[in-house]
């Protein structure tokens, strides 16, 4: 499947302000719901996927090119992983687990909101390039 590039930057956006908001609150409930937002991402359509399509799109013009949805789904997936262990650091009781979690999920999604640069997108890339039998 092909998507517009410009869908997973806007919804790196939307991320990096939930996600500096988790920071700034220390709101588990809010980083559950980002969790939930990432794992849609990953196994369906994420919410901030239809909220572009919906309300930005239409106001852009056609994108140059499309790109693969696969590593961005992957990328949402890395993010999830963060977010779980963001939420193991709350109910733990463990803050720094879950704030440094948090972070770092807030630094991806800030690459790729502010610069384009999808570092879940880029993990992916290297992974299948490291399976035996696919060429280099």
């Amino acid at each position: 499947m092909q998507i517009d590039p410009r869908g997973p930057r806007f919804g790196a956006a939307i991320t990096t302000l939930v996600l500096a908001i988790v920071l700034l609150t220390r709101s588990s409930w809010l980083l559950g719901a980002q969790a939930i937002v990432f794992a849609l991402g990953a196994f369906s359509t994420s919410p901030y996927s239809l909220l572009y399509k919906r309300f930005v799109r239409s106001r852009l013009g056609p994108p140059r090119e499309l790109e693969d949805a696969t590593p961005p789904r992957f990328a949402q997936g890395v993010g999830l992983g963060f977010a779980i262990v963001g939420l193991i650091g709350f109910a733990a009781g463990i803050t720094p687990l879950a704030l440094g979690a948090t972070a770092a999920a807030l630094l991806a999604a800030f690459l790729n909101a502010a610069f384009g640069l999808c570092l879940g997108c880029e993990m992916y890339l290297i992974i299948r390039r490291l399976q035996p039998g696919r060429t280099q």
